[in-house]
């Protein structure tokens, strides 16, 4: 079997098909799956099994850094993130941190390897440059930054100029992300994160020059005021910015859900159709532009570590989407912050009240996660093969988790038949092959061995599949 196909275009009946509710697959099970039985006396025995065992083989480790705070709320986000115009709220909250990292290093000693950091929110560049010099030279004091890792930080252009790009690069960050989502006034006003293109283009090329490995730009399609033409003026724009990466996410209208949602009206969100149209034409758009499609919503040029990784059959996928790391534990720090170590998951409180509280305690804040099943590591390994490599042999399973692939997987090879017949991915004797056109809809490749969907078929709390 091959590495997948390169596609190349997707007809709009496809996509309107398969405009259907699904996992991510950051992560399996995924994290709604995670349970308050999972306690932070568990998340304790998890790293100590680490320390004895993948710590032992030097395997590296990836840090996930949350920073909750924003001065300004988009209507349209459903991250966790705290509102607020008072700065001098961060200073206590790095304070905690380093609480949160002192218990981590009690457990598996300081110096460990990190082949890769990132920081989220909230705004990561909320924090000042003395609060970032603070925060990573915290970190560096208790893990090894390895040279040649992946050291990324999320960006609101409104929160930034040249010379805090100057700080960044300094501090060792290689890679950035743009929050963009749209260009067009009439979007970002409807949205509440108005921010001039030229700005934009003006933190980008001053990125450029100052020899940042990688720029990422998120985009979001199906938001208020949008409509197939006036996204089609962003998608030009974003060409000729031509970001390394870039993100392209569905908006998932869920304000039962997230209450900042509830300020958008729905009469002014676009139709269905309207935004299978508008995911159409930026497939088209970018991939005409000479941009590769890794994979669900991530672009990037040819040349970049992503693109490489995506035809060497190297590709990863974490709680920040695809990736080029291998699979490694991941360390997650701050409030609500999601992790794994070992064969366990687990999640920060959510609030800074019980955030503070567990540490004030003197223990981990983690309030709920999981010890994953035998059943589930054999799907984990089912599933990430089709979603970073797209395809499967069944020998490496068998091996891997003495099993028979076939009599263990018989009703979902029964459904995958379906699959087959729409030209979505092929089965011989040694394994699945995803299509060209399957690898736009992978996501539903992946759900056919997903348990927990198979007993469950409530699936509005998920971001549609394309």
């Amino acid at each position: 079997m091959n590495a997948v196909a390169e596609p190349t275009s997707v007809p709009e009946g496809l996509l309107t098909r398969f405009d259907v509710s699904g996992p991510r697959y950051t992560s399996y099970p995924t994290a709604d799956r995670f349970v308050e039985a999972f306690t932070a006396e568990d998340y304790a025995q998890a790293l100590s099994q680490r320390r004895s065992g993948a710590a032992a083989l030097a395997l590296p480790l990836s840090l996930y850094v949350h920073i909750p705070f924003c001065e300004s709320l988009c209507y349209y986000c459903a991250c966790n993130k705290i509102i607020t115009k008072h700065h001098d709220r961060a200073a206590p909250y790095l304070r905690y941190l380093s609480r949160e990292v002192d218990l981590h290093t009690a457990v598996i000693g300081r110096g460990q390897a990190v082949s890769q950091l990132h920081l989220g929110g909230g705004s990561p560049t909320f924090l000042n440059d003395a609060e970032l010099r603070e925060l990573m030279g915290m970190l560096r004091r208790n893990f090894n930054l390895v040279p040649g890792g992946e050291y990324s930080i999320e960006v609101d252009p409104r929160t930034i100029d040249p010379q805090r790009l100057d700080t960044l690069a300094e501090l060792g960050f290689n890679r950035l992300s743009f929050g963009v989502q749209d260009f067009d006034p009439a979007v970002q006003k409807a949205v509440h994160r108005v921010q001039p293109a030229d700005q934009v283009f003006a933190l980008v090329e001053a990125a450029r020059a100052r020899g940042f490995e990688s720029i990422n730009v998120d985009l979001i399609y199906g938001l208020p005021q949008q409509s197939p033409e006036s996204f089609d003026r962003t998608l030009a724009q974003v060409n000729q910015l031509r970001p390394d990466r870039i993100a392209l996410y569905a908006y998932a209208h869920l304000p039962e859900r997230f209450k900042p949602q509830r300020r958008i009206a729905t009469v002014a969100l676009p139709s269905a159709a309207s935004k299978v149209s508008m995911l159409s034409r930026s497939l088209e758009a970018f991939m005409g532009a000479g941009y590769v499609y890794v994979g669900m919503d991530h672009f990037a040029l040819p040349g970049d570590a992503l693109a490489v990784a995506k035809r060497q059959g190297r590709l990863h996928r974490n709680f920040q989407g695809y990736s080029t790391q291998p699979d490694c534990d991941l360390i997650a720090l701050g409030v609500s912050a999601i992790g794994r170590i070992g064969a366990t998951y687990s999640q920060n409180a959510k609030t800074l009240d019980e955030y503070y509280d567990y540490l004030d305690q003197g223990r981990f804040p983690v309030v709920r996660g999981l010890a994953v099943t035998r059943d589930d590591l054999v799907r984990r390994a089912v599933i990430m093969a089709l979603m970073c490599q797209g395809q499967l042999q069944f020998e490496s399973i068998n091996l891997a988790f003495l099993v028979e692939f076939k009599s263990y997987f018989a009703a979902e090879m029964k459904a995958l038949e379906t699959l087959v017949e729409q030209g979505l991915v092929t089965v011989d004797e040694s394994g699945i092959q995803v299509t060209a056109q399957g690898w736009f809809f992978v996501r539903a490749v992946a759900m056919v061995f997903d348990k927990y969907l198979q007993t469950d078929r409530t699936r509005a709390r998920f971001s549609k599949i394309i």
